[in-house]
């Protein structure tokens, strides 16, 4: 009896062990969200600037900004959607594990193989979003680059 009740929890230590990979997922998951939301606010907000732009040169920056911005979207948007496979093989790892204990272990390395494909999934979204972040550290540089020339412009015409 009492070694039925250690394999039990046995079990449920194992089923509980993806639950780290999935808080650092749904961590990821969280801040990619946020990413694409703003990703969109800025995009709206440039798309609004293209309709009163006049000046060619100030239309081929804004449409170059925009294009970032759809490029930043999309990569956003990929990152995600590894997390969020990542999240289903944590979840299901937890169940093969489950599952693999009452039908008499048979599913020999397919918690392993799930588990190992949701680190992957993982990685691979941790190395977009960084990718992602670089564009948006690129984005910022070109607007405060912008602004500068804009400001020296106005100070010089002003003397």
């Amino acid at each position: 009896m009492l070694q039925d009740a250690a394999a039990h929890y046995t079990i449920l230590t194992a089923m509980l062990a993806p639950a780290f990979f999935l808080t650092a997922t749904a961590s990821l998951l969280m801040s990619a969200n946020a990413r694409l939301a703003r990703v969109i606010d800025r995009a709206r907000t440039l798309l609004q600037e293209l309709e009163s732009a006049s000046d060619e040169q100030e239309l081929r920056r804004i449409e170059s900004q925009i294009a970032i911005q759809r490029r930043r979207s999309r990569i956003t948007l990929y990152g995600g959607q590894l997390l969020y496979i990542a999240v289903s093989c944590f979840v299901g790892t937890s169940l093969t594990v489950a599952a693999d204990a009452f039908l008499g272990y048979r599913f020999v390395s397919a918690p392993t193989a799930l588990a190992a494909l949701g680190v992957t999934m993982l990685l691979a979204a941790s190395v977009l979003l960084a990718y992602e972040s670089s564009l948006a550290v690129r984005v910022i540089n070109d607007e405060m680059d912008h602004g500068h020339a804009r400001a020296t412009a106005r100070r010089t015409r002003g003397r």
